[in-house]
């Protein structure tokens, strides 16, 4: 069978090129641009953390790095501040954006605001004050010291709120017909159907404290609370690093949360898509 010249392939695209307009092109290069560029830096990692000192191919810098850090420990630790921290979240954020949203009541507008206002204003800021009041209460160098100042968030409140708004009120009319009251509500009908959002603000928590340095840094010196990244800043040396070790440590911290993030993905999709949607 004769095959088509490389000429003709190309003119056989033109149709396909035609299809698209010049933005869309620009769009799609765009976005492949982008995911070249983010995705280049963890190939890097990847093919370092396989490297050995003399440049051939080796599995040992996990074996060692996972020792070395004292991963298990450091797994638990940051699972039991993540999950802490999570649950204090959601629970916050559901009841107080459930207020915001359905509640009428004078001062909301203005309560929402100074919500809002917290978003732009950085926890460093706040460590000093956090600081005193933990030693005040004999919390530091506890799991305490990690979950507590983190336990409610501004922004967690203001993704429930904006999702409580777009449900539409006549469900809750209809199950205070059956006799619900607010509580229940709440629990049986409204909850159920911000399972997009919930999840999200699952992830975003869970993903930012167990990529926290900065708490673990300041409210705690025992070991035996080290979480995983302190154990990564073990790995940076003073003057020298090995860097083989050192990525291969950080594809170890990273692999829990990407598998976490792979798993609820498209409820993560769908509760960032949806919020703020009126139906």
């Amino acid at each position: 069978m004769k095959q088509r010249s490389p000429i003709l392939k190309i003119i056989s695209l033109q149709p396909l090129l035609n299809n698209f307009s010049w933005i869309q092109l620009f769009i799609l290069a765009s976005l492949i641009l982008g995911a070249i560029i983010v995705l280049l830096p963890l190939i890097i990692v990847l093919q370092t953390s396989f490297t050995s000192t003399d440049g051939s191919f080796t599995w040992s810098n996990y074996q060692t790095a996972w020792y070395r850090g004292d991963f298990l420990l450091a797994f638990a630790n940051s699972t039991l501040v993540a999950l802490g921290v999570t649950a204090f979240q959601i629970i916050t954020s559901a009841l107080a954006g459930y207020t915001l949203a359905r509640l009428k009541f004078r001062g909301k507008e203005a309560i929402l605001l100074l919500i809002l206002a917290t978003l732009v204003i950085p926890f460093q800021l706040l460590v000093i004050p956090i600081f005193v009041i933990l030693k005040w209460a004999h919390l530091i160098n506890s799991y305490w010291s990690l979950i507590l100042p983190t336990a409610a968030s501004g922004f967690g409140i203001f993704l429930m709120r904006q999702y409580f708004a777009s449900i539409p009120v006549e469900l809750e009319q209809a199950a205070a017909l059956d006799g619900a009251n607010r509580l229940q509500i709440l629990t049986n009908v409204m909850l159920p159907l911000c399972r997009p959002a919930l999840i999200t603000l699952f992830l975003f928590t869970f993903i930012g404290e167990w990529n926290d340095l900065f708490k673990p840094l300041v409210f705690t010196t025992r070991p035996e609370l080290r979480t995983v990244q302190l154990a990564l800043s073990e790995f940076q040396e003073q003057f020298t690093s090995n860097w083989s070790l050192l990525m291969a440590a950080v594809v170890i911290a990273t692999l829990p949360v990407l598998v976490l993030f792979l798993i609820g993905q498209k409820q993560f999709i769908q509760g960032i898509s949806s919020t703020g949607i009126k139906n």
